[in-house]
């Protein structure tokens, strides 16, 4: 008897169930006082509710029975306090989460239990009640399908006349707070996935399809930030700015992927509802800031961050329908102009042109222009004309009375053909994206020249005698104006100029002109004689590896397609650093020499290219490396791989002092020393017990010591000693820090020596061993420097 009292309760039993229900049910009303009691029994249901779902039936046909779900709504109504609300959706949350069994998620979305618990007037006052219910409202978007979404939705004849489940999430969708934003966004894509008839005409009919232009007008705002950050006139610290137009890009091609992701659902009217509002709210607004001026105005977008945007927008949402209406916006003079050169083709096949455009510029019309309720534009036979359509194609000027391209208006060609270098260089990707993509419509590409058809299937390859090509000459002329002349251009945006040209030869077979070639030679030229002046620089230790390392980064980066490559090199010119303004410290000496290696191997790979149509691979360089091996230039001794601490010779050792900080002047021996393309110069103190070797107390490259005697004291040489770590960096650098490391002021070694003649044998004897490094590395880089193949061929 007594055991029987000690004995535990069965927590998960029917009995006890039914007993916790009772006790719910007799709370009144919740207040402070018994508040974590009510919280207690609610946890309680769920858990049994739980275990019963894959344990016991007979729990759940309790639950359906005693219909628990409707005091979950009662202990809402009758709360006094707050505060229970956020435990009770999150303990619904965690049972819909895991519940498996089909008629128990059935049982619950039936008789309108969950939609009254959705539809609760809660009073998101910014506390943490609005993640426990977006938290709930997704866990129930988990469980939907075809035979559950109809539970959720409110129909009246064949149409849905409300959905909770959809409409209260929205009320968050724009919610700052990231997580949220996540969960209804995953919600949504939910809903779109179980393809429900009536469902997708409830989502595309006002007011509910209001929720795909606020997306718009979200992204359009963030573009404006955007724009804000490139276009800042000094009024913002330059890494706030860095900081501030990565950020926002990022946020921009998260929203461009959002769009992707409903437009994978399939769903025709999805997508007609996202291109539209794209259309109408962004696209066209960001190709009339482009294509109506040059310059930011008070109003639009500027130019570079529409390039931006449209190109972003193009690699990540892409489609046929998006593709073909910028291409037809943007070479909308270029298409034009076929129209007034009869003389270069056949009379028909100009008439061809001008029909299959007219269709095509048609049919952009009608996929922009049409909207399903007038919003105030002027209507043509029920279809109403988008007021960025209107103002666009009424201020298109094609042609002047001498036939030429004169109007700011007057197409992407405007800006290829610019003086503004990042805006040529955005149209020109801009028009590659173009090129690379299978979606240009046969419509208007042959005509373009962008692909062309066979057997009604797009490829992407020129058309021999297309207007386009016709441009071709002109376009490798501006880019190769770039390599040739601008020397202050940033060595990043010069590998872009290379990636551009690169592609461009790529598509055109017939290689370089006469005039061209000769451009290039000269920027080939160029950028040899500044890797030259690198070798007698402080950092030409460190050219092998560079080569070998920037050669593989190069061929890397020429190889990318306009997919997959990155545009925000458009807004690279806020990004990169500023020249060293004349600086010697190590650092920018070390930066000055790698420009200069990234200038003369993106030259060596495009020489390559037009010589031969192939890139230079990394294996190639490691045959070169090693070749120094093979022909005993060099032979190691024991003082080259000497480390601090250890004993070495004296026997090419060189007497003086030096005196570190502030302590007493030591006597010492300088030993410099080069073995193949490594040098280093070896302080080292008399061994106590060993009379002619030495300890190494100190270690210095020898490349940078830039020995000088110090003209007041003729016995004491002046060493440059190189602080700056370059393996540091380049951790850094690809860890993404973009900040410029504050390098280290480099180090002074003052030696003295007994007189000057001894002062003078040293220096010289320091300068031979750098002398002998240089022609390590110089004979290492023979095969790079050989330039017997490169002649200039005829045009």
């Amino acid at each position: 008897m007594l055991r029987s009292l000690w004995r535990s309760i069965d927590r998960f039993s029917v009995q006890h169930f039914q007993y916790v229900i009772n006790e719910l049910r007799n709370i009144e009303v919740v207040d402070m006082q018994n508040r974590e009691f009510v919280m207690d029994l609610l946890q309680s249901i769920v858990e049994i509710v739980m275990y019963g779902d894959r344990q016991d039936p007979h729990i759940f046909e309790c639950f359906m029975e005693r219909q628990v779900l409707v005091d979950f709504v009662r202990i809402l109504k009758i709360s006094q306090d707050s505060r229970i609300e956020g435990p009770l959706l999150q303990y619904l949350s965690i049972m819909i989460q895991n519940m498996d069994n089909e008629h128990a998620i059935f049982y619950c979305f039936s008789n309108g239990y969950i939609n009254n618990i959705i539809s609760y007037p809660y009073k998101f006052d910014g506390g943490d009640l609005a993640p426990y219910y977006v938290s709930f409202l997704r866990a129930i978007s988990c469980k939907i399908n075809k035979d559950t979404l109809c539970l959720l939705v409110n129909v009246q004849g064949n149409a849905v006349t409300s959905f909770p489940l959809y409409t209260e999430a929205l009320r968050f969708a724009q919610d700052e707070e990231k997580m949220i934003q996540i969960a209804i966004r995953a919600l949504v894509l939910n809903i779109y996935n179980v393809s429900d008839d009536m469902v997708y005409q409830f989502i595309s009919t006002p007011p509910v399809s209001e929720y795909f232009s606020d997306l718009v007008r979200r992204l359009s705002d963030l573009c404006f930030r955007l724009d804000a950050f490139v276009y800042d006139k000094g009024k913002m610290d330059i890494q706030k700015r860095r900081n501030g137009i990565i950020l926002e890009s990022d946020k921009i091609v998260d929203e461009l992927y959002y769009f992707k992701d409903i437009l994978n659902v399939g769903e025709p009217r999805l997508t007609q509802m996202v291109n539209e509002n794209l259309l109408n709210g962004l696209v066209l607004p960001l190709l009339w800031s482009y294509m109506a001026s040059k310059n930011k105005n008070g109003s639009d977008f500027s130019a570079i961050t529409s390039l931006y945007v449209i190109s972003r927008l193009l690699q990540v949402v892409g489609g046929r329908s998006m593709i073909n209406n910028v291409a037809g916006v943007i070479l909308h003079h270029v298409l034009n102009l076929n129209v007034r050169i009869p003389s270069e083709g056949n009379a028909s096949d100009i008439h061809d042109d001008v029909k299959s455009f007219s269709m095509a510029l048609n049919e952009v019309e009608r996929v922009i222009c049409y909207e399903r309720e007038s919003n105030g534009c002027e209507s043509n036979n029920g279809i109403s004309v988008g007021a960025h359509w209107k103002d666009f194609v009424s201020n298109f000027n094609i042609n002047s009375s001498n036939g030429e391209i004169c109007s700011i208006r007057s197409g992407i060609f405007a800006f290829v053909f610019c003086e503004d270098q990042n805006l040529l260089l955005a149209s020109i990707f801009l028009l590659l994206i173009l090129i690379e993509s299978k979606d240009i419509d046969y419509l208007s590409s042959p005509m373009s020249g962008l692909s062309e058809t066979t057997n009604g299937t797009s490829t992407s390859k020129f058309v021999d005698g297309s207007i386009f090509i016709r441009f071709m000459p002109e376009i490798l002329n501006a880019l190769l104006n770039i390599l040739a002349f601008q020397q202050s251009l940033s060595i990043m945006m010069l590998w872009h100029v290379g990636w551009c040209l690169q592609k461009l030869l790529n598509f055109h077979r017939q290689g370089l002109n006469r005039d061209n070639l000769l451009l290039f030679t000269t920027s080939y030229d160029q950028s040899r004689l500044n890797f030259l002046k690198e070798l007698g620089g402080v950092w030409f230790d460190h050219i092998p590896d560079t080569i070998i390392r920037e050669l593989e980064s190069c061929k890397k980066v020429l190889e990318q397609t306009s997919q997959y490559k990155d545009p925000l090199f458009m807004l690279e010119f806020v990004l990169h650093q500023h020249p060293a303004n004349g600086r010697t410290d190590s650092y920018f000496d070390w930066q000055r020499m790698v420009d200069a290696v990234k200038a003369f191997v993106l030259h060596f790979q495009l020489k390559t290219f037009i010589l031969k149509g192939v890139l230079v691979d990394k294996p190639s360089v490691n045959n070169i490396s090693s070749s120094i091996n093979d022909c005993n230039v060099i032979r190691a001794s024991d003082v080259s791989s000497a480390s601090f601490g250890s004993n070495v010779s004296l026997e090419s050792g060189i007497p003086c002092g030096i005196a570190f900080s502030n302590s007493e002047i030591r006597d010492i021996y300088v030993i410099p020393v080069a073995c193949g393309i490594t040098g280093k110069l070896l302080l080292a103190e008399k061994h106590p017990f060993r009379s002619r070797h030495g300890v190494v107390i100190a270690i210095a490259p020898l490349a940078g010591l830039c020995p000088k005697i110090e003209k007041d004291h003729p016995s004491w040489l002046l060493l440059r000693i190189r602080e700056f770590n370059p393996q540091f960096y380049s951790i850094k650098a690809r860890g993404n820090h973009l900040n410029v490391p504050d390098p280290l002021a480099d180090g002074r070694w003052t030696l003295g020596f007994p007189n000057e003649r001894a002062c003078e044998e040293a220096q010289l004897a320091i300068l031979n061993q750098i002398t002998k490094q240089r022609s390590a590395v110089e004979y290492m880089l023979a095969p790079f420097l050989h330039d017997d193949d490169f002649q200039l061929a005829e045009s």
